[in-house]
């Protein structure tokens, strides 16, 4: 099944429910009446403003239990501090951010458990990584529905369906296994020792004794790149210890392996919608750089990417995070065999 669906938003009534209504109704669903369908989404950092509003899920689950399918919407736990670093305060922003099973009207699920060890070892084969630790979620579901908000990201440039399965579905270990080939570098005539990457930093790396300036402790950090990304004044930036398309490479291996265990039973959906610079997992400022295109399916994750990016352009990605070598997510991908063909 190679078929790539698109449907336009028109006028300024968001959410746009009745264009995904439209989108939904072009798939044949590789899933059967009775089967348990995962719905794995992002449902934004707490404090965050750019995640997708909770009524593109409810449209995704109520179509599943048109099909007479029972649908549950999850993630997973996160290595950097804030609102999902566990499962009770992922929870608690899913619901802050009106993801309930009340509005849904299906379960809301912690992939990786609770206490962030319900995982499992899958194989992967590459050279990166011979095996993958995902979220027990497989057991759990007779098949999935990968949505995604198409965005931009300071590591892989764009994120799309491909960063929704490997982040998305991977343990904290294997976040931390994909992140490990970064730490930040400091600009002191930026910075102005505000203490926000000391305060928000998960294993206290960051430490600042007045009147210095902060410095960080590289065999504690583990490159969640949180420091970076939240520094008001842009005063880090990303140092590589090797070449920057390891980090692409990681995030594919990742996704491909995860693709195995899912493919055959899941459609893709990529929402080019309220596109902005940086990911949903980031509080505070979020500029949008892309107008709203609509919704973009298909049955895999590279061909849905792909299509997604071709519509809005690299361009606006690229004027944000420069040099990114985001090319190696597809060329590695084929070179993989994490095709629709294979």
């Amino acid at each position: 099944m190679a078929a790539i669906f698109f449907e336009k938003v028109t006028g300024n009534e968001k959410p746009y429910v009745e264009s995904l209504r439209q989108l939904l109704e072009q798939f044949k669903p590789p899933f059967a009446s009775g089967d348990s369908i995962g719905i794995k989404l992002h449902w934004g950092e707490r404090g965050n403003r750019s995640y997708l509003p909770p009524d593109y899920a409810k449209e995704i689950a109520g179509w599943l239990i048109a099909k007479g399918a029972k649908p549950f919407v999850f993630d997973t736990t996160v290595l950097y501090s804030g609102g999902r670093h566990n499962a009770e305060d992922s929870l608690k922003t899913a619901a802050n951010h009106g993801y309930t099973a009340d509005f849904l009207q299906c379960p809301i699920m912690i992939a990786d458990g609770m206490d962030g060890q319900d995982v499992v070892s899958i194989p992967a084969g590459y050279k990166r990584f011979k095996t993958v630790q995902v979220g027990s979620i497989f057991d759990k579901a007779n098949g999935f529905v990968i949505f995604s908000h198409f965005k931009g990201h300071m590591v892989s440039l764009f994120g799309g369906a491909i960063k929704n399965i490997s982040m998305g579905f991977a343990s904290r270990a294997q976040k931390q296994r994909m992140h490990s080939d970064y730490h930040p570098v400091l600009n002191k005539k930026k910075c102005t020792r505000c203490n926000v990457c000391v305060n928000i930093c998960p294993t206290k790396a960051a430490t600042i004794t007045e009147p210095d300036y902060p410095v960080y402790d590289l065999k504690k950090c583990i490159g969640c790149a949180q420091c970076i990304a939240m520094c008001p004044e842009s005063a880090l930036k990303i140092f590589w210890e090797s070449d920057k398309t390891v980090f692409q490479e990681k995030l594919v291996e990742t996704a491909a392996a995860v693709w195995k265990k899912i493919a055959g039973k899941t459609i893709v959906i990529n929402a080019l919608l309220n596109i902005t610079a940086e990911c949903d997992c980031l509080a505070g400022k979020n500029p949008v750089i892309g107008k709203d295109y609509g919704f973009i399916g298909g049955y895999h994750p590279v061909e849905v990417d792909a299509e997604s990016l071709k519509m809005t352009g690299p361009n606006i990605f690229e004027k944000v995070h420069p040099g990114t070598p985001w090319h190696r997510q597809f060329s590695y991908a084929r070179e993989i065999g994490f095709t629709a063909k294979a």
